[in-house]
C-alpha cells in the first residue's frame, strides 16, 4: 500500500502538479483542497467512453472530446488551485494536438459529469457553480438510472438554464448536433 503524504495546507496548481497520486482512486482539488473518490466503475467508464466517441463523431474538425481530462478551474497565479476532471469535455482540437497535461476552464465549450452515488451533489451543485462562474458554455449531467437519463444545460447570463431533460432516443442541437440512444451509452 502506497502512503500518500497528505498536504497539510492549501495547494496551489504547481504542488498539485507535482503530487504523485495512487492511480487506485480519482482525485481532484477544490480551493486548495485535495478531493478523493473512488474510480468509476464499469458502467460508468463504458458511458465514458462511448459519449466522448458519439460526441467526437459529430463534432466540427475544429474540436474534440476528451474523456476524464483535468481542466483548472482557478489557481493559476499561484494562489489555492481548482482541478476538476470532467467525465467528458469538448474542447478545441488544436489545444488537445498539443497533447497538454491540463487545459483551463476557458478551453472548455461543453463539461459532462456522470453522476456516481458519492458524485451526485457535487455534480448537481457544486461543479454546476463552478462550472457556471468558469463561464462553460454547456453543462450535461448523465444518470445511469436505469432509465440513463440526461440533462443538458446552457449557461445564460451566469446561471445554467435546462435545456432538455431526456431518456430513450435524444435528439439534442447544441452544442452540435447529436442524435443517440441513451440506453446504448450503458448496454451492448
Amino acid at each position: 500500500m502506497t502512503i500518500i503524504p497528505w498536504p497539510d495546507h492549501l495547494l496551489t496548481l504547481a504542488e498539485w502538479a507535482a503530487l504523485d497520486l495512487e492511480p487506485s482512486s480519482r482525485y481532484e482539488v477544490h480551493q486548495g483542497v485535495l478531493t478523493v473518490v473512488p474510480r468509476p466503475h464499469a458502467l460508468h467508464q463504458r458511458a465514458m467512453a462511448r459519449l466522448a466517441t458519439a460526441l467526437d463523431a459529430v463534432l466540427p474538425s475544429e474540436l474534440t472530446a476528451l474523456a476524464d481530462f483535468e481542466i483548472v478551474m482557478a489557481g493559476v497565479a499561484g494562489g489555492p488551485a481548482t482541478v476538476r476532471v470532467p467525465d467528458v469535455v469538448v474542447v478545441p482540437e488544436r489545444l488537445a494536438a498539443a497533447d497538454p497535461v491540463r487545459l483551463t476552464a476557458a478551453d472548455v465549450l461543453l463539461a459532462v459529469e456522470i453522476a456516481s452515488p458519492g458524485t451526485r451533489r457535487t455534480d448537481r451543485m457544486t461543479k454546476l457553480g463552478q462550472y457556471a462562474d468558469a463561464g462553460i458554455p454547456h453543462y450535461w449531467i448523465l444518470e445511469l438510472g436505469p432509465p440513463v437519463e440526461l440533462t443538458a444545460q446552457v449557461l445564460v447570463d451566469g446561471d445554467y438554464e435546462i435545456t432538455a431533460r431526456c431518456s430513450g432516443v435524444v435528439n439534442l442541437l447544441s452544442p452540435v448536433p447529436l442524435l443517440i440512444d441513451l440506453e446504448t451509452l450503458v448496454t451492448r
